[in-house]
């Protein structure tokens, strides 16, 4: 059990590291040579130039300037000066709102740090119950309620703690909430015109033995939509042809590659081995193989574009449909279209940045059944887990470890030693096991078929959330063991589960110290020495890089990593809500990490991440559900923990708290949510009538004629023939299509100039 010196050793350890990288950070963001690496978004922007054109040769490389080392920590107040409606037009409302949440984090726990210390805590400390009572014990585990006598009147200290944490708890989130839905209709309605403010994506189309999807989907918006339908893009499976542009870009780099080592070194022909990991076969000169592999590849790419422009099996059921204003946009995208509610299903287009262009070619039908074996293989992934995190954390004590490997257990004894294992094993440890996990929830987001890159992120945030509360917070509370674990669950009642969780709480406050400390100082530290982009940055400078373009593209400014941030900074939600009444000793821990964050990452919004898309914050609904949930599952740990302690007189007061907190929550999704997943029809003509206005004369057919182009079509300098083939009516006006079908089941009325009756007439005899 660790110590408060154990909590202190481990405490330095990661206060050191984290001031080394800071250190670290601050020498090698000023040198010239790794201007790029931590400043790559004002180069997107061309707002700065790369201090390696001039001066001096060692000058492009070292900063002489010894003054300016001097001055190693000024990023982090430059961070807090930009305003923050200057941030979100610099980098967008959901890197904006995203910090929100580092921020909220501080708003909630600093005032709730402030009355536990003053309150809770000597609360706890003047008690002597863990003095007399022969159990093994730390001086932290005297800060808990552990140290508070069965069946005290002091819970009622815990009790009404518990109602003050939760009341202003949910105050800030109604508060967060009302601010950032401003903020999102105040972007929505203030932002320059963009391609999906005028586009649905309509899936699930019908099939017709008498018209193809592509006369099939115009025939119905020109009848459905006579007087708004501007035109759409079909929607093609063009999977095969993305793997072979992107093998022929690979061929291209290693043949860039090959040619300058070739230039810095003309005695010699560089060559390679073909067969496996360039380990086995034959040996052929390697600027050859890639040319003809290229050339290959350019004639397979040929041949693949000319079949999908050809073929209408290549044709998705699906399309991206424009409109001439927002205001029929959003009609439809929020409308159902047939009295069908299975086909010609419409929503909000993404924006093009945000289209995920490998899913739209799965068919809607099988995303039910993705969804279903994703549910299930995560279930597994989930219960599974548990096993190896719980043998791993039984090693990382002494205990198991002295079992293992009995001979080091000298060394182990050793007091430095020890306080080293005990404070900070368990963190890094853990922390080192879940490295993989992220990448292994995002391939099963991908596998269920969603169609943007936020959609996701989302789904691979809310899992990973999931397997954090299950394994990480539960698993690390009730046992060390995965037997013990499955034990515990097994043989006992559901009813029981409060119970068991809430009297391991105050006992495990100290591993999740250590973890915040590995993960969130540590972690966060680090984040902002960008190691891993700078080595590459270097590596690609050296062997690839030929012109300035490909400098440019050897940059990786990297973005918000949504899918893996958003779960851990929600852990910490949940870690210090649980902990608050129980062992506020955690909650410093917390706000140095939210403080810490908050401006680490307002620095790398700011210099270098540029956003891949940008949803207008629409993550924020599952933001404040999960801290909702994090406040609820405190509320019920707090109540099995007095109900092992006797408090018979306090503790049912404590079940119309989480009664309350449910209902604040439906209520701030009836108030708040809407704006999140619906756009009001009086802001679209709001900015379709100013739009008219200013601009009487925009041709919205030019600006919307590329925007949903499968980018693959786009690339290359031999991909005229597609665009010219598959662009489908977003160039001209559209004309009225005479319908070839025989049943008009599927529309209401006849194109102009068809020959099909209307509904009220008599159909004639087939």
């Amino acid at each position: 059990m660790a110590t408060l010196y154990d909590i202190a050793v481990a405490a330095a350890i990661n206060i050191l590291t984290a001031f080394a990288f800071f250190i670290a950070f601050a020498i090698l963001r000023i040198q010239p040579c790794n201007d790029r690496v931590y400043f790559p978004k004002w180069y997107l922007k061309g707002l700065r130039n790369s201090p390696l054109s001039s001066g001096v040769f060692v000058k492009r490389f070292v900063n002489l300037d010894f003054r300016s080392y001097l001055r190693f920590l000024n990023w982090m107040p430059a961070a807090l000066q930009m305003p923050e409606p200057e941030l979100i037009d610099h980098a967008g409302l959901d890197s904006a709102v995203y910090l929100r949440i580092y921020w909220t984090g501080l708003k909630i726990f600093v005032p709730i740090a402030l009355l536990a210390f003053s309150i809770m805590v000597p609360v706890n400390w003047s008690n002597g119950t863990l003095e007399h009572s022969g159990l093994t014990y730390s001086n932290i585990d005297k800060l808990s309620i552990s140290n508070v006598p069965t069946g005290s009147p002091r819970f009622w200290t815990h009790l009404v703690m518990a109602y003050v944490f939760s009341f202003w708890t949910c105050y800030v989130l109604k508060k967060e909430y009302e601010i950032v839905a401003t903020m999102r209709l105040h972007f929505l309605a203030s932002e320059r015109r963009r391609p999906d403010q005028f586009t649905v994506i309509v899936r699930n189309v019908p099939s017709d033995p008498d018209e193809s999807v592509l006369e099939l989907v115009e025939h119905f918006f020109l009848v459905n939509h006579p007087d708004h339908f501007l035109g759409f893009q079909a929607v093609y499976d063009a999977n095969k042809l993305f793997k072979l542009v992107d093998e022929k870009k690979k061929m291209h780099n290693w043949l860039d590659y090959y040619q300058l080592k070739y230039v810095r070194d003309p005695s010699k022909r560089p060559t390679l081995k073909t067969g496996y990991l360039g380990l086995l076969g034959n040996r052929v000169d390697a600027i050859d193989f890639y040319t003809s592999n290229i050339e290959r590849l350019a004639k397979e790419i040929s041949v693949e574009r000319e079949v999908i422009a050809n073929d209408t099996k290549y044709v998705m059921p699906a399309a991206f449909v424009s409109f001439k204003t927002r205001w029929a946009a959003a009609v439809c995208a929020q409308t159902q279209q047939t009295r069908n509610p299975t086909i010609w299903l419409t929503e909000w287009a993404p924006e093009p940045r945000d289209v995920y262009w490998e899913n739209l070619a799965i068919p809607y039908v099988a995303l039910a059944v993705r969804k279903l074996i994703s549910g299930v293989a995560f279930f597994f992934l989930t219960f599974f887990f548990m096993i190896p995190i719980a043998l791993v954390q039984s090693l990382a004590n002494i205990e198991g470890i002295e079992k293992a490997v009995p001979f080091l257990k000298p060394l182990i004894e050793t007091h430095f030693i020890k306080s080293i294992i005990q404070g900070f094993l368990p963190g890094i440890a853990l922390k080192i096991f879940l490295i993989f996990l992220p990448s292994i929830l995002m391939l099963m987001s991908k596998f269920e078929g969603f169609i943007s890159r936020s959609a996701l992120e989302r789904r691979s945030a809310a899992r990973f959330y999931i397997f954090q509360f299950i394994n990480v917070f539960l698993g690390s509370i009730i046992t060390g063991t995965a037997f013990q674990q499955l034990n515990s669950f097994i043989h006992q009642s559901a009813n029981d589960i409060p119970k068991i969780i809430g009297t391991s709480i105050p006992m495990k406050a100290t591993f999740f110290i250590t973890y915040i400390m590995v993960d969130g100082w540590a972690g966060v530290s680090g984040e902002i020495l960008r190691l891993k982009p700078m080595i590459i940055y270097h590596l690609k400078n050296f062997f690839t890089v030929k012109t300035e373009k490909d400098r440019e593209e050897a940059m990786d400014p990297g973005s918000l990593s949504f899918n893996t941030g958003e779960p851990q900074i929600q852990l910490y939600f949940l870690l210090g809500l649980v902990y608050a009444v129980v062992t506020p000793i955690l909650l410093p821990f917390i706000i140095v990490f939210f403080g810490l964050a908050y401006v680490v990452f307002r620095h790398q919004i700011i210099n270098v991440y540029n956003q891949e898309y940008e949803s207008a914050a629409a993550f924020w609904p599952d933001v404040h559900m999960r801290i909702i949930v994090a406040l609820v599952v405190s509320q019920l740990l707090l109540m099995g923990l007095l109900s092992t302690k006797q408090a018979a007189q306090s503790t049912p007061l404590l079940i119309a708290l989480p009664v309350l907190t449910i209902w604040f929550h439906f209520f701030c999704k009836g108030r708040y949510e809407p704006a999140f997943v619906r756009y009001p029809l009086q802001e679209a003509m709001m900015k379709d009538t100013l739009e008219r206005v200013r601009e009487p004369n925009l041709n919205l057919k030019g600006y919307l004629r590329d925007a949903y182009f499968h980018p693959i079509f786009k690339a290359g300098d031999d991909d005229s023939e597609m665009d010219e083939a598959s662009e489908v009516e977003m160039v001209q006006k559209p004309e009225l299509v005479p319908t070839k079908r025989h049943s008009r089941r599927h529309t209401p009325m006849s194109s102009i100039g068809s020959d099909a009756p209307l509904l009220n007439q008599p159909a004639p005899n087939l």
